[in-house]
């Protein structure tokens, strides 16, 4: 059997770890994907080499990651709190702490792989960080309604 066929068919008994690997693999992947495309296709983005756009997927998902953890603690800090105050902060937190964070990820990356990774600008980034956020919610919204379907097949089978 191979491993694809095994990992389909053992689905419904992986642990909270595994499917944790599998999703931030497949993020990871995605990510490589959505920046080598742009390296490709587009003057503004420039990666030296394959295991470097490698590396750059792995930090990019791991920082944006970390952005979204935060910017949750933060909001649910907010929640708890009452009245139109606490939910301009939570609406100002979000958008401060979403809009900064591209600019800590950028420098990031500058400071990591300096001139093996290069972006003509912030703009070009968040490009980047946006087709990247696209392409994985599609694609988690493929994989939820493959699910359905299954689901479905089930019921009705």
């Amino acid at each position: 059997m191979s491993t694809a066929a095994a990992m389909t068919t053992d689905i419904h008994e992986l642990s909270h770890r595994q499917a944790l690997f599998i999703g931030y693999f497949l993020c990871v992947l995605i990510d490589l994907t959505v920046l080598n495309l742009f390296d490709e296709y587009w003057h503004q983005v420039e990666i030296h080499s394959f295991t470097t756009s490698l590396a750059a997927a792995a930090l990019l998902q791991l920082l944006l990651k970390l952005t979204l953890t935060l910017e949750h603690r933060v909001a649910d800090y907010f929640k708890q709190k009452a009245g139109k105050g606490a939910t301009a902060k939570r609406l100002f937190s979000t958008w401060f702490i979403l809009f900064s964070s591209k600019f800590v990820i950028l420098e990031a990356i500058n400071l990591v792989f300096g001139e093996s990774v290069k972006f003509g600008g912030v703009i070009p980034f968040i490009l980047v960080v946006f087709a990247i956020m696209a392409a994985e919610l599609i694609t988690s919204q493929i994989y939820a309604l493959l699910g359905d379907e299954k689901l479905l097949r089930r019921e009705s089978g």
